[in-house]
């Protein structure tokens, strides 16, 4: 359910806005969006695991909260990662 080390920084180098970037929203909102994607992949199969679901969702905000606040600060940066990641606002 983790993300390796190797796809984290595959991850960062990709979205960083410039060598070393680990803390911008584009490289939170990636690594997000891949911990959300495992999680989801891991409820199709244990559909009654409740606490993993409620860390789901926690994540889901989280990632919201990241992307109305970049959508907020910069409209462009804020499309292009929607475009990138193809999440759908």
């Amino acid at each position: 359910m983790s993300i390796t080390a190797e796809r984290r920084q595959a991850l960062i180098t990709e979205h960083a806005n410039k060598p070393g970037d680990t803390g911008s929203p584009e490289v939170q909102v990636a690594l997000l969006s891949e911990r959300i994607g495992n999680l989801t992949d891991h409820l199709k199969t244990h559909a009654k695991d409740f606490h993993s679901r409620r860390g789901l969702l926690m994540l889901v905000g989280r990632r919201r909260r990241l992307l109305d606040y970049l959508r907020d600060r910069d409209k462009a940066r804020y499309e292009a990662l929607i475009t990138r990641l193809n999440l759908r606002r």
